[in-house]
C-alpha cells in the first residue's frame, strides 16, 4: 500500500521511522512522567569510550592537537588586572577529516551504520555536520543525503550555508536544499521513509558519544603539557551536543573540577525560522536561536530523546556579539597564524573576555576551532550582511550591537566583553516545558520525577520545586 506523503500524514509516522531509521526503540527508556533513562540511552551505542577512540583512528579523526595561543593570551593581560590574564588554549578541530568536531559525531554514527548494513545515510543540518556526514559516509563506501535549510523565499542562500552545500557535494553528497521553515523535518522524514537509509543524527547518541573522545583528550593533553587539569573548557553551543560530549568526555577523564561554560552568539530579536530574518544574521551557528530553545527543550530535535542535554553540564552561560567574533577570527590569524572559521571562534571571543577574571597560571581551553574558506570567512560575511542593508561599524559591541540591524566590531580589544547570561533562567524554563509536555500538573509529580529534574538542570530537589512553585 503506497502511504500518504502529505505533511500531516508523515509527521503522524514520526516515531516509526525513526525507530527504522536508527535501530532504536525510544519506548525503552521512557519511565513514565517526565523521565526517562538517559545514561541507558547513552549506552544503547554498544560502544566504549576507547571503541569510539579506535573507529575515529580508522577514519583520520581525533586526536588533534592543543595549541596554546600565547599572543592573545598576553594581549588579554594587557586588559586585565595585575597578575590576571588566564592561558588560551585552543583544541584544533579543524585538523579532523572535514574540518570541525563534526566528524567525532559522525564517524561513531557513519560505522554504526555501515555495522547494521544500512546501504546510505542521511542527514538534517545547515552546518560542518553534513560535511562531516558526507566525509565520513564516503570512507565507509555509504552513499549521503544532507537536506538543508538554506534559502529563503527570494532564493537567496547564506554564504556560509552555501559554501557548506558545496563541501558536501565535493564529498559526494547529494545535498537537498529548501527555503527556512518547517519543510525541512518534513523532507527529512519523508527522505528517511523512501531510502531507508540511517538517520545519522546529531542528536542521537551515537553522535554525543563521539564527542566525549574530545573531552577526554581534552583533559589528557592539559596533563600531558602543563601537568593539570583545564580550570575552564569554553564550547561554543548551538544544539547543545559539543557541551554534553565534551563534558561527558571531561568526567569520564575525571576532570571533575574543571568549569563548563557555553558560549553562544547574542541573536536575540531574530527569529530563526522568519523568511525576512533569515539572511540578517551572520553567524549561522554557535547562536542563542538555536542554543537557548536546545537548552531548555531539548527534545525537539529531530530524534524522540536527545541525548544533546547542555543544561545537565553547564556551569555558565555567555553570550557574545557577531562583532566580537569576527573580531577575535582576526585577531586568530594575525597574532597567532592560524585561520580558522567564525563559528567555531565562539568560545575564543568568551575565552578573551572570561580569561581577565582568572590569574595568569589559570588555564582556559576552547573546545573547537573550524574550517574556514569561501562562504565561511569573515569577508564574505561582512560583504552579505551589507547587501542585506546591515550597518558594519567599529564601537561598543555591547552597548551597540541590535541584531539584525548592526554589526559593530570592537573599537579595540578591551570592547571585547562577554555577557552573562541567566542560567537558572534557563534551568526554570526547562523545568517547566518538561513537566508541561508530560501532560502533567507540578503536584502529580514523584520523587523520582523531581531527582531527574534536578539531573536534567545540574540542582537540587529544592530548586526544581521552587521552579515549579511548590
Amino acid at each position: 500500500m503506497t502511504l500518504a506523503k502529505d505533511y500531516d500524514s508523515v509527521m503522524g509516522r514520526s516515531n516509526d521511522i525513526m525507530k527504522e531509521a536508527l535501530g532504536l526503540d525510544y519506548n525503552e527508556f521512557e519511565q513514565g512522567g517526565v523521565k526517562f533513562d538517559y545514561e541507558a540511552l547513552m549506552k544503547s551505542t554498544g560502544y566504549t569510550l576507547d571503541e569510539v577512540a579506535k573507529i575515529q583512528a580508522k577514519t583520520a579523526v581525533g586526536n588533534t592537537p592543543l595549541i596554546e595561543l600565547r599572543n592573545l593570551s598576553a594581549l588579554t593581560r594587557k586588559y586585565a588586572k595585575p597578575g590576571y590574564g588566564a592561558r588560551i588554549f585552543a583544541k584544533d578541530e579543524a585538523a579532523n577529516a572535514s574540518g570541525s568536531f563534526k566528524a567525532r559525531r559522525a564517524a561513531c554514527a557513519v560505522a554504526h551504520a555501515k555495522k547494521l548494513g544500512y546501504k546510505g545515510v542521511i542527514a538534517a543540518t545547515s552546518g560542518n555536520y553534513g560535511a562531516a556526514v558526507a566525509s565520513q559516509a564516503a570512507m565507509q563506501g555509504l552513499e549521503c543525503i544532507i537536506v538543508q535549510e538554506c534559502y529563503d523565499s527570494h532564493g537567496v542562500g547564506q554564504p556560509e550555508i552555501v559554501e557548506k552545500a558545496r563541501k558536501c557535494e565535493a564529498y559526494g553528497a547529494e545535498v537537498i536544499q529548501l527555503t527556512v521553515g518547517p519543510e525541512l523535518f518534513y523532507t527529512f522524514l519523508s527522505v528517511l521513509e523512501d531510502t531507508k537509509y540511517f538517520n545519522a543524527s546529531l542528536y542521537s547518541p551515537f553522535g554525543i558519544a563521539g564527542v566525549e573522545t574530545l573531552g577526554y583528550e581534552i583533559a589528557t593533553q592539559c596533563r600531558e603539557l602543563i601537568g593539570k587539569d583545564p580550570d575552564m573548557v569554553i564550547c561554543t553551543n548551538a544544539g547543545g551536543g559539543m557541551m554534553t560530549g565534551t563534558a561527558r568526555g571531561l568526567i569520564k577523564a575525571g576532570a571533575v573540577d574543571t568549569k563548563l561554560v557555553a558560549a553562544s552568539i547574542d541573536l536575540t530579536g531574530l527569529h530563526m525560522a522568519s523568511d525576512e530574518q533569515f539572511n540578517k544574521k551572520s553567524c549561522t551557528t554557535g547562536h542563542t536561536g538555536f542554543g537557548v530553545p536546545y537548552a531548555t527543550d531539548p527534545d525537539h530535535s529531530d530524534v524522540p530523546r536527545s541525548a544533546a542535554r547542555p543544561l545537565r553540564y553547564m556551569d555558565r552561560y555567555v553570550t557574545v556579539t557577531q562583532g566580537e567574533v569576527m573580531y577575535m577570527t582576526e585577531a586568530l590569524a594575525n597574532l597567532e597564524g592560524i585561520e580558522r572559521g567564525p563559528a567555531g571562534n565562539t568560545a575564543l571571543a568568551a575565552a578573551f573576555s572570561l580569561a581577565r577574571e582568572l590569574p595568569e597560571d589559570a588555564v582556559i581551553v576552547i573546545s573547537e576551532t573550524e574550517y574556514t574558506g569561501a562562504g565561511k570567512h569573515i569577508q564574505p560575511q561582512l560583504s552579505f550582511a551589507r547587501d542585506n542593508g546591515i550597518e558594519i561599524k567599529f564601537g561598543n559591541p555591547q552597548e551597540e550591537d541590535k541584531p539584525g540591524v548592526n554589526i559593530v566590531l570592537p573599537k579595540d580589544p578591551s570592547f571585547v566583553q562577554h555577557k552573562e547570561a541567566d542560567i537558572n533562567h534557563f534551568r526554570k524554563r526547562l523545568i517547566t516545558k518538561a513537566v508541561q509536555k508530560a501532560g502533567l500538573e507540578p503536584k502529580d509529580l514523584k520523587a523520582d520525577d523531581f531527582e531527574f529534574l534536578a539531573a536534567e538542570t545540574k540542582t537540587d530537589e529544592a530548586f526544581v520545586k521552587e521552579a515549579l512553585g511548590l
